[in-house]
């Protein structure tokens, strides 16, 4: 059994399930994290500012899609949890699995560096230079705003969700006119909080394409319990039954006053709340198309209309980002990364991806399937195939994930878990052990003596 020596990016969601299972494995590694302290997007006023969790925050997906399936979470917790209660979850699952004593905390990777012969040159914050045969990275891809650009400029105060808190910081949000660009979940969240009468304010909720907007729960029950996709059946079948079935559980947009969609449901992603369609109708919420042009504090929208605002904030997604590479080595334009199976690029085996993709309906599972691989990868358990099938296989898969949906940036790195889950339990991992039967262990496992100080054997 090799046992590489392995470093990881992140100690957030990604991290710590790769992590855990390299642990299972016997790999020896090494967790570089910028905070001083685990859970990223889920650790509420991250100092590293990689978070983007509001005050109040709920997560999306009920309790019984997101548990990990070898550490449930308690069943004393709601069916949507609150954030803090997410990042306790995370903390008692590092706890659990005895992960902290691999995380270097106020460490994080400042640069990346690919050895001419394979392996890894890490320079980091506190620690120097240090040498791996294997990197894994996990640092995530909700932290880096992205910002729409529009003609003309506004003097207003704007700002991005990633930096919204509570309705006093980073501002005070009393009396305001504001706009909220985006119908997103948390377009959707920060509307409904600042919308309250109680608050003063003259809310309006922009939105380009429109969105649906589907209930968090059906017949007393999380929605998402009665969602599941199934590989025996045509995923277009499913869809249409979905969106025909639409109608009755979540209604037309156009019935609150938004723009009928430019698409069907599922074609982008949709929107969960309970209180946007009663604040829409009551309201307390103003609906509006996109944003034309600004003239000064006036905004003009695409149906000839136009308002004056204070503050302007763009719920409009994020970038992916890896600060740590060379761009001329990797980046994600337009979030556009080619990954095969969502984890590797062609030709660069000793480089693995985990958490970089928009899982429905759960992401912490999602990951935890990744992480499977991981460490069977990285004791040679599992082998890729040659570049040129991973390019086909590439295209094929962004074709059945993403083929239907609108071509958005938020759109490209979008997979079904159940799908994706069960192509890698039954299909990806036995065909990944049996090239490893028959071909040897990966390509960077056999020149991993050129990394110094690293390659520990067994």
């Amino acid at each position: 059994m090799y046992q590489p020596r392995t470093a990881v990016i992140g100690a957030g969601i990604s991290g710590l399930t790769a992590g855990k299972m390299l642990n299972d494995y016997g790999v020896p590694y090494v967790c570089f994290e910028s905070s001083d302290r685990v859970g990223g997007n889920w650790a509420f006023g991250n100092p590293n500012g990689h978070s983007s969790a509001y005050r109040s925050l709920h997560i999306d997906t009920s309790k019984h899609q997101l548990s990990f399936r070898d550490f449930p979470m308690p069943e004393d917790f709601p069916d949507f949890p609150h954030h803090s209660q997410i990042k306790q979850y995370l903390d008692d699952y590092a706890t659990a699995f005895g992960l902290g004593e691999h995380i270097q905390f106020e460490n994080g990777v400042e640069h990346a560096r690919r050895l001419p012969e394979g392996g890894w040159e890490l320079r980091t914050q506190r620690t120097g230079t240090q040498y791996f045969d294997l990197l894994v990275v996990a640092n995530g891809h909700h932290w880096d705003p992205r910002y729409p650009s529009f003609p003309g400029e506004f003097t207003g105060t704007t700002m991005h969700a990633h930096h919204y808190i509570d309705p006093r910081t980073p501002m005070d949000f009393t009396g305001k006119r504001i706009l909220v660009v985006g119908l997103g979940n948390s377009a959707a969240d920060i509307a409904v909080e600042l919308s309250s009468k109680a608050l003063q304010n003259t809310l309006s909720l922009s939105t380009r394409s429109g969105a649906w907007i589907v209930p968090k729960y059906i017949a007393g029950k999380p929605a998402d319990k009665y969602f599941r996709t199934s590989p025996y059946i045509p995923y277009s079948w499913q869809r249409k039954f979905i969106q025909l079935a639409s109608p009755l559980t979540s209604g037309k947009p156009e019935n609150y006053g938004l723009p009928t969609p430019n698409h069907k449901l599922f074609e982008a992603h949709p929107t969960q709340s309970v209180e946007l369609p009663l604040r829409l109708g009551s309201g307390d919420v103003l609906p509006k198309p996109d944003i034309a042009r600004f003239d000064g504090q006036t905004v003009h929208f695409t149906d000839g209309t136009a308002d004056d605002f204070d503050v302007i904030i763009y719920a409009t997604g994020y970038n992916i980002t890896f600060p740590f590479f060379d761009p001329e080595f990797l980046s994600a334009p337009d979030n556009r990364i080619d990954l095969y199976k969502r984890m590797f690029v062609p030709g660069i085996e000793d480089l693995v991806f985990a958490g970089f993709a928009q899982s429905t309906p759960t992401l912490f599972p999602f990951v935890e399937c990744q992480a499977r691989l991981i460490g069977a990868y990285a004791v040679g358990r599992y082998r890729l195939p040659e570049p040129e099938r991973m390019r086909e296989v590439i295209v094929s898969d962004q074709q059945h994930y993403t083929g239907h949906m609108l071509d958005r940036p938020r759109h490209t790195q979008q997979v079904d878990y159940f799908l994706y889950e069960h192509d890698m339990r039954t299909r990806e991992l036995p065909a990944g052990a049996q090239r490893s039967r028959a071909l040897g262990p990966p390509k960077w496992a056999a020149v991993s003596d050129t990394v110094p100080n690293a390659g520990v054997r067994q």
